[in-house]
C-alpha cells in the first residue's frame, strides 16, 4: 500500500522518473507523467515502447516522484509491475493524464495501444 505523502505526490501535478531493466541488466531511467490509486503507482506508457518490453521481461522497477514546488520533498517507491490496463481505460487514463499537466487532451499519435503499469510498493521512502 502507498503511503500517504507517496500517493499525493503522484497524484498531484509532479513529475516522476521510473527506471526499469533493459534485457543486458542495465538501468534505463525516463522521465514521466504519474499517477496513483490507493494501492499502486500508475505508469501510462505503450505496449511497443522498450519501458514495456523491460517490465516484461523484469517486472522490478523503481519510481521517484519530484515535488515541483519543492525538489528536496520526494517519495522513492521500489516495487514490482503486479498488473497492466489496455483498452478504453488506458486511454481514458492517457487524457486524464495530459489534462492534468498541460489542460488538454493528449495530442501525441498514439503508435500501439496505451497501457497503464500497476506498480506494487515494496519499499517507500519519502524525503521533505
Amino acid at each position: 500500500m502507498l503511503d500517504t505523502t507517496a500517493k499525493e505526490l503522484a497524484q498531484g501535478k509532479n513529475f516522476a522518473a521510473i527506471t526499469t531493466l533493459l534485457p543486458s541488466g542495465q538501468p534505463s531511467t525516463h522521465v514521466m507523467w504519474v499517477d496513483a490509486d490507493d494501492d499502486h503507482i500508475l505508469i501510462n506508457t505503450e505496449t511497443g515502447r522498450q519501458k514495456f518490453r523491460n517490465i516484461q521481461n523484469d517486472p522490478r522497477t523503481t519510481v521517484i516522484v519530484i515535488d515541483a514546488a519543492n525538489p528536496y520533498r520526494y517519495s522513492e517507491i521500489r516495487g514490482r509491475v503486479v498488473g497492466t490496463v489496455t483498452g478504453a481505460e488506458a486511454r481514458e487514463h492517457i487524457d486524464h493524464l495530459s489534462e492534468k499537466y498541460t489542460g488538454g487532451p493528449y495530442a501525441n499519435p498514439i503508435v500501439t495501444e496505451r497501457v497503464i503499469l500497476q506498480i506494487e510498493p515494496e519499499r517507500v521512502r519519502t524525503q521533505g
